[in-house]
């Protein structure tokens, strides 16, 4: 097992703390400390019932429950994921339930997994989103970032499945990379009847598995040739 650290510092709130991952599960990241400083400027509300999809080691679900969320349920497709968040809650007595699930299927709690029926007063994503040269379900690591050939696998399920996770005056808030197209993002979650807006950006260097695929990444037309960076965008979705 390793430990990553989160790190973020919006006003009056520290998020730099240290999470146990076991082997494979994601490791948080920019778009994870990108999503946690603007969940934490939203702001949750007191006492909100929080749903963090694809929480990976719960890194989300630790920042939303530390900034007074009542209720957090954490959800992943792998099951080191949620034994890793159950630890990383329980070492610091937080109010998060971690089940194995996915957007894919979700399954009911009597199975032991989790289901994403809402609503939630607060949606927080953080799905994989990185293109793939392959078009098959991913297994392994690369469940934590491989979606389809131009990264919406996830994204356009979790899209669809917004407007009925949220209460009537809920937020979700969806981070993912410039490449995996924005605007594709907007319109889906306007046409499910939401009210969207782009409401932080980052830029950062590709990280490795970008990197590796640049050459499919230029060739598939999704970024210039020789461009090697990315802009992580955090969209907020409320019903209008």
């Amino acid at each position: 097992m390793t430990v990553s650290t989160v790190t973020g510092r919006p006003a009056g709130v520290d998020l730099d703390f240290p999470l146990l991952r076991l082997p494979g599960v994601y490791r948080p990241q920019a778009d994870t400390a990108l999503l946690a400083e603007t969940a934490a400027a939203a702001p949750i509300p007191p006492g909100a019932r929080v749903l963090d999809m694809y929480t990976g080691s719960g890194a989300l679900a630790v920042v939303a429950a530390r900034l007074g969320a009542g209720e957090v349920t954490a959800v992943d497709v792998s099951l080191r994921a949620v034994m890793s968040v159950r630890f990383n809650a329980w070492a610091r007595g937080l109010p998060v339930r971690a089940r194995r699930g996915s957007l894919l299927g979700p399954v009911s709690a009597t199975s032991g997994r989790a289901s994403t029926e809402g609503p939630y007063d607060v949606v927080l994503a953080n799905p994989p989103y990185v293109p793939s040269p392959s078009a098959a379900a991913p297994t392994g690591r690369d469940r934590a970032w491989d979606a389809g050939p131009h990264g919406r696998a996830l994204l356009d399920l979790f899209c669809t499945a917004a407007p009925g996770l949220l209460s009537a005056t809920g937020f979700a808030l969806l981070v993912h990379s410039h490449v995996s197209g924005v605007e594709r993002s907007l319109q889906m979650l306007r046409a499910g009847g939401l009210r969207t807006s782009v409401v932080a950006r980052r830029r950062v260097p590709f990280g490795p598995v970008m990197r590796a695929r640049a050459g499919y990444l230029e060739d598939a037309g999704l970024i210039r040739r020789g461009q090697r960076h990315e802009d992580l965008v955090v969209i907020r979705a409320e019903h209008a």
